[in-house]
């Protein structure tokens, strides 16, 4: 047995170790992250931060003040990235809230930023949340925000599942699809690449970018987006110790509903067919995961709905 070799094992018997025995994820509330936004999205002004948003506001570089520099679009910060996704995500939670479930919010969040500390950009201060909705889908915002239904929770069987879906979002936040799909849209629609107000709810140029943010993580990625992001939640699962086969499993799922059921007709007419995810990702893979050690599914963990 070879160096490299030995190597390999030991950093796939680590992860699964760590996998098994994570700690548990301390006091978390997306809607307190999001308070402010979600106060503007509510009253359609700016409301006072009070000092659990002002400190979560330092965490994602939202700086609110009459100070605050233009916000470029162009090329954003990450600080201005973070600030973009989190008023996207206070306009989605606008229209579908959180599920009044603590244990069940710190929980996904604990199996989210565990997948996303393998993925290229795990210095974002991610953020997981399950959102009041009985669809069947999942969504993403630039700087680390996502969001599962409900309903698709309901869907999943065990926790690399679970992670693999959460993979799936993560990987749209790593490559920056809804940021550059954003970019394109607004750059053609203004003719500029800065937006050079300033960042609040009383501009209507910076108001009408997060609300086509919304749109966007909603509904608008193109399917090479979809098929990316599907490869690269493979692949954090594998890394993260899981059953690699999650996502697949939850994409066979999803592929056996009824395409007259309420519940997916947006999943299927904004993503490609099930089918076809599938597909594209055996192609993808191939014979890559053989040499990979079995991950954990871990029914048992996933956290159980209480209604």
């Amino acid at each position: 047995m070879n160096s490299r070799t030995l190597t390999n094992i030991l950093l796939s018997a680590f992860l699964i170790a760590f996998a098994c025995t994570m700690p548990q994820a301390q006091a978390f509330n997306l809607g307190d992250t999001l308070k402010g936004a979600l106060d503007k999205n509510k009253s359609g002004k700016d409301k006072p931060q009070d000092k659990s948003t002002a400190a979560s506001g330092t965490e994602t570089g939202n700086t609110e003040s009459k100070n605050q520099p233009a916000f470029n679009l162009k090329n954003p910060s990450k600080a201005e990235e973070i600030q973009l996704g989190r008023e996207i995500t206070g306009n989605l939670l606008g229209a579908a809230p959180l599920v009044k479930d603590a244990e069940l919010q710190k929980y996904v969040n604990q199996i989210g930023r565990w997948v996303a500390s393998q993925s290229e950009r795990a210095d974002l201060p991610w953020h997981f949340g399950v959102i009041e909705s009985e669809d069947l889908n999942a969504f993403s915002a630039p700087g680390g925000f996502v969001l599962i239904t409900k309903g698709l929770y309901r869907k999943l069987e065990n926790e690399s599942q679970l992670a693999g879906v959460l993979g799936h979002e993560i990987g749209h936040v790593m490559k920056k699809h809804q940021l550059k799909l954003l970019q394109k849209q607004q750059l053609l629609n203004f003719g500029a690449g800065l937006v050079s107000d300033k960042f609040g709810s009383g501009n209507q140029t910076i108001q009408k970018v997060i609300g086509s943010g919304a749109e966007i993580s909603a509904r608008s990625l193109d399917k090479d987006a979809e098929f990316e992001a599907d490869r690269i939640g493979v692949v954090l699962t594998a890394r993260a110790g899981y059953d690699a086969y999650g996502l697949p499993e939850v994409l066979q799922t999803i592929g056996h509903v009824s395409k007259n059921d309420s519940s997916v007709a947006l999943l299927f007419k904004t993503h490609p067919a099930p089918d076809d995810r599938l597909t594209m990702l055996g192609d993808a893979i191939g014979a890559k995961l053989d040499n990979v050690k079995d991950g954990k599914t871990l029914p048992d963990r996933l956290y159980k709905l209480k209604n």
